[in-house]
């Protein structure tokens, strides 16, 4: 993407899944399941640009793949084991996005309200909302972290038996 000018790539979408390397997420965990270790790209969301950075990740007994498509893709979903739904309130959602934005990536929080109302709010309703029924296991994502573990620890340990 680095080819596409700055002004270009500030418009991609990227609350649309079809703006996601997704093929690249599926080979890095069929590695994983095969015991081999991968290079995490690193990705500037300042400069809407992979950077030469990488950061290595191996195989471990429990690994966690988080992102707001992960469930769209069917070829994706059938590779992971416990599939875990973070609901979180819209209002909470844009509260979150704005502090996160404004402090981290250098946006103004009129930027953040207009790609909110453009973009993000209406991906979420197209495609992350309805993915919650291929998950495993919903907890809140405003409630106290230490219930959602419980509860997905408990999600985990119930499938693994089930598996066996």
């Amino acid at each position: 993407m680095k080819a596409i000018p700055f002004e270009e790539r500030k418009r991609v979408n990227f609350d649309h899944p079809g703006a996601l390397e997704w093929e690249l997420l599926a080979g890095h965990l069929r590695a994983l399941a095969a015991g081999r270790g991968f290079e995490e790209p690193d990705y500037s969301f300042a400069e809407h640009v992979r950077t030469s950075r990488a950061r290595p990740i191996e195989p471990a007994e429990y690994v966690i793949i988080e992102g707001l498509f992960t469930f769209h893709w069917p070829e994706l979903r059938a590779l992971l084991d416990t599939k875990v739904y973070v609901e979180t309130g819209a209002g909470e959602c844009y509260r979150r996005r704005l502090a996160r934005d404004t402090a981290e990536r250098g946006r103004t929080p009129e930027s953040v309200r207009e790609q909110y109302e453009s973009t993000v709010r209406p991906g979420a309703e197209q495609f992350v909302y309805p993915s919650r029924r291929f998950a495993d296991v919903v907890v809140s994502g405003e409630q106290p972290p230490e219930d959602s573990v419980a509860a997905v620890l408990r999600a985990v340990r119930s499938l693994a038996t089930i598996r066996r």
